[in-house]
């Protein structure tokens, strides 16, 4: 197993002690994906756990071919339909399940479980913290193509990381946990007191 692959399995793995000791309210409260609560968080990451090719296609075939309105009638579907505590077995009982995104490999599947997880435990104010070897394969491997597909706009701002040896841009610094920057990076408007500098209000929901 390589390092992003068993990063994978331990990201899912103390994911689902988090969403385990959730309450009905929290598991109600919005995230910081627009439009989702944490449910519809969790019912999205694990969509290809319950979800074959066929069944993908499908659903494709259903939304015209575009895949971010597929996920998400797909993630509400699943929410309004599944239980808290059938999310948290799907998740919980594919920890090592295989699944990547198309082209992203092992280093894709570990980045879309630590943001989305980010999108849970940031919005609901837990104290989590991803391990800094985690966060540095996820970080490591953002592109202009993933800050372009994500709709970030980083004109002007040097992101510098208060908790790690990493920046990235030109501009007017703007600070935070590494995890908090791969947010902003993700295009997602962050609670007050995350970030500092100039332009923290820009990244600031």
């Amino acid at each position: 197993m390589s390092q992003a692959e068993a990063a994978v399995v331990a990201e899912r793995s103390e994911l689902a002690e988090v969403f385990a000791g959730l309450t009905t309210g929290q598991w109600d409260a919005p995230s910081l994906c627009a439009g989702w609560r944490v449910r519809e968080v969790l019912a999205h990451t694990t969509m290809p756990f319950r979800m074959g090719p066929g069944g993908f296609v499908w659903e494709m075939v259903r939304s015209g071919g575009r895949f971010n309105p597929m996920a998400d009638r797909v993630a509400r579907r699943d929410a309004a339909r599944m239980p808290a505590g059938e999310l948290l077995r799907s998740l919980r009982d594919n920890v090592a399940h295989p699944w990547s995104p198309p082209g992203g490999g092992a280093v894709g599947a570990l980045s879309h479980e630590v943001i989305h997880g980010l999108d849970s435990t940031v919005a609901l104010g837990l104290d989590r913290r991803v391990p800094a070897d985690r966060l540095m394969i996820v970080m490591g491997s953002m592109r202009p193509r993933n800050v372009a597909y994500f709709g970030a706009d980083l004109d002007g701002v040097r992101l510098e990381a208060t908790d790690l040896d990493w920046t990235s841009g030109a501009g007017e610094p703007l600070r935070g946990l590494a995890q908090d920057l791969l947010l902003v990076v993700c295009g997602r408007k962050l609670p007050p007191g995350h970030l500092s500098g100039a332009s923290a209000a820009r990244f600031t929901g």
